[in-house]
């Protein structure tokens, strides 16, 4: 899995319009909750549509209900789907959140780009600190420096010589697993203790698994 899921990420509870919402009771709404949009559900908590600041801003003068203003059908995401997943949706469709539903398409939760920017814009230093601190001591369990880390534009790179029972795929899988990580290379090589003599096992370049 690269990188965090929708449902790791996504905000909840999540500010709701009705149908019948009327234009005043939307803009009370999005000032009451800090929020620039809404997504509007039917009497099941279906999403069927999504009111935004802009949408309001064009009706102004008419007004109307949350049924009239909302655009619809809404883009939505399943809290299974990879984060980058929804960046992309976001991008090819020029919004700014996406509510994420469940298997029956009922709302629970709402991921926003301020949610998205929170993961993908790290740091390769603070990428590379967690993956040190963390994925390393945690999976591979080898001595401090036995393990290169090289982390650019949040592509990891992993070098070093491992313990043939050393659980590498799962070393793979877990820095995919660390924000703002975008592809891992796997360098390691197993046979021998770290540092010590012996064979070297076949390097390899990995991409997420399991």
């Amino acid at each position: 899995m690269q990188t965090p899921i929708v449902g790791e990420i996504m905000t909840t509870p999540v500010a709701r319009a009705r149908p019948g919402t009327s234009f005043e009771g939307l803009v009370r709404l999005l000032r009451r909750r800090g929020v620039s949009g809404v997504p509007v559900l039917d009497p099941d908590d279906k999403v069927v549509g999504v009111v935004s600041e802009k949408d309001l801003a064009r009706h102004r003068e008419r007004g109307g209900t949350a049924a009239e203003l909302m655009s619809s059908p809404a883009l939505t995401v399943h809290p299974e789907q990879r984060a980058a997943d929804a960046a992309r949706v976001m991008d090819r469709h020029r919004v700014n959140r996406l509510p994420v539903v469940d298997e029956e398409d009922r709302l629970i939760g709402i991921v926003t780009r301020g949610d998205l920017l929170r993961v993908f814009l790290r740091t390769d230093a603070a990428i590379r600190e967690d993956i040190e601190g963390r994925v390393l001591p945690g999976v591979l369990r080898v001595p401090e420096g036995a393990v290169r880390v090289a982390v650019r534009d949040g592509l990891v790179t992993l070098d070093g010589r491992v313990p043939a029972t050393v659980d590498v795929p799962g070393a793979v899988r877990e820095t995919w697993r660390v924000d703002g990580v975008t592809g891992v290379v796997s360098r390691l090589h197993t046979g021998g203790e770290p540092g010590w003599g012996g064979g070297r096992g076949r390097a390899a370049e990995r991409g997420p698994t399991g």
